[in-house]
């Protein structure tokens, strides 16, 4: 029995629709269909218009037809995080202050995607402008993990990671300042990419405030699928150079051959690590050791100053939008900021240079380490999923859920690129590990994941009403 089509990867849906084996309209419709019946168990779609959808589609089949250049990605469904600006869409951010806030042109990432021959398909759910590692959002409700309802699909794209994971969307759009393309990925079982610093283009058109300076030093936009190869695809129609961000720059995905040595962090400094995390990463590092790596257990430098230095940075959008951030965000997501509050003092110049120096600090040892260690392995999170309400129930839950984050940390402090990939289940949730490389060497990563991948399968889509 064949596979349907919302089963398939966007790179087979792409092949398929070109060589004439289905249409566009035949696979949006599949999407459409699939989340209509699956939705209300995991609340991942938040917004869908099936009429501009089945537009676009046809659209692209006509193209097909008239014998015009396609995309790599052409006639494919994507969906996209309700922070990223599409046009005719609000971009809520997942909260009821900006329910309104439309948007006429589209993000740069849409932009692309769109030229690479691919439909919007529909919006996806996320907290509060993305600060809470948790998708509980004010507008929305929600987003339930797909493996086990009541436990969270992570943050901030969790929405996105729960299509995917489902099968109502073979591939989308997030970002990520701390974990938020890779947290998701993990709880919910799927594949992601963040980016090197640079790489993507980003910006909202329809944003009234200039990124914060821990934004523009540590956020990416990236992309999310079930499968490696499709993220990779993916990765590489949004990449690039754009005239709205003075950022991006135009980078080739592949570099001179690098050594096959691997640096594996089972249980990274400054907090605990669940025995099931453990095992995940050790598992990825004998898979590897098969491919042909060379896999040591060992710490890069510097774990805790990266840890310290992330949260100072993005301390000074607190002190500089503090009243801003206030006025939008909705109840859960100002308790956890509450709740998660380092006692870092009000920056000073001294404070920022000092910041400054440190985040160099640690850049030049990661850059040292990674001389002979071009790849560091190791969790995503050091935990579990945990249940909604956990973040927000105390002060010690809610420090427990960034504990738990804390290895996504230096990827965003670095900018350095940082593919995630599933390994399997323990205890009937997803496990996994994100495979972190040198600067512009996504290809790296991804090699790497698609070796995990290839040995330990893909979990998803998943029926979450089994």
């Amino acid at each position: 029995m064949g596979r349907e089509l919302w089963q398939m990867s966007a790179v087979s849906l792409a092949a398929m629709i070109r060589d004439g084996e289905t249409t566009s309209r035949e696979v949006v419709d599949a999407h459409l269909e699939r989340i209509g019946l699956v939705n209300d168990a995991v609340n991942a779609v938040v917004e869908v218009r099936p009429d501009e959808a089945r537009r676009d589609a046809d659209a692209a089949d006509a193209a097909r037809r008239d014998g015009r250049p396609l995309g790599a990605l052409h006639g494919v469904p994507f969906t996209v995080k309700t922070n990223l600006d599409v046009a005719g869409y609000a971009t809520t951010e997942g909260t009821e202050a900006l329910r309104d806030w439309m948007a006429t042109v589209d993000a740069p990432t849409v932009e692309r995607m769109r030229a690479a021959g691919a439909v919007v398909l529909a919006r996806t759910n996320m907290p509060d402008v993305g600060l809470r590692v948790n998708t509980e959002s004010s507008l929305y409700g929600p987003a339930h993990n797909p493996w086990r309802h009541g436990l969270t699909t992570a943050g901030s794209s969790g929405g996105e990671a729960a299509a995917i994971a489902t099968g109502m969307s073979p591939i989308g759009l997030g970002n990520d300042l701390g974990g938020s393309l890779r947290n998701p990925a993990f709880a919910c079982g799927i594949s992601s990419i963040k980016p090197s610093r640079g790489r993507v283009p980003q910006g909202n058109p329809s944003s009234v405030v200039d990124p914060d300076v821990g934004e523009q030093m540590m956020a990416v936009e990236g992309v999310l699928a079930r499968h490696v190869g499709d993220v990779r695809a993916g990765l590489t129609a949004i990449m690039g150079s754009h005239a709205s961000d003075p950022q991006a720059l135009d980078a080739p995905l592949t570099g001179p051959p690098v050594a096959k040595r691997v640096a594996l962090v089972p249980e990274p400094m400054g907090g605990d690590t669940h025995a099931d995390v453990v095992e995940s990463v050790r598992q990825a590092g004998r898979v590897l050791e098969s491919a042909g790596y060379e896999v040591e257990e060992i710490e890069p430098p510097m774990l805790f100053e990266s840890y310290i230095t992330w949260a100072e940075l993005l301390s000074l959008r607190f002190d500089m939008q503090g009243d801003l951030i206030d006025a939008v965000i909705g109840d859960g997501g100002r308790r956890f900021l509450e709740l998660t509050k380092a006692g870092f003092p009000t920056a000073t110049a001294a404070s920022v240079y000092a910041l400054h120096q440190t985040q160099y600090r640690v850049a030049k040892a990661w850059r040292g380490f990674m001389e002979t260690y071009p790849l560091v392995v190791g969790p995503t999170w050091t935990q579990p999923p945990f249940p909604h309400g956990f973040d927000v129930r105390d002060a010690e839950s809610a420090m427990k859920v960034i504990e738990g984050v804390r290895f996504t940390l230096p990827a965003n402090l670095l900018g350095l690129p940082a593919a995630c990939v599933p390994t399997g289940l323990a205890n009937g949730l997803p496990m996994g590990v994100q495979v972190i490389g040198r600067a512009f060497r996504e290809d790296t990563c991804l090699d790497a994941a698609e070796d995990i991948e290839r040995a330990l399968g893909v979990l998803t889509p998943i029926d979450p009403r089994d």
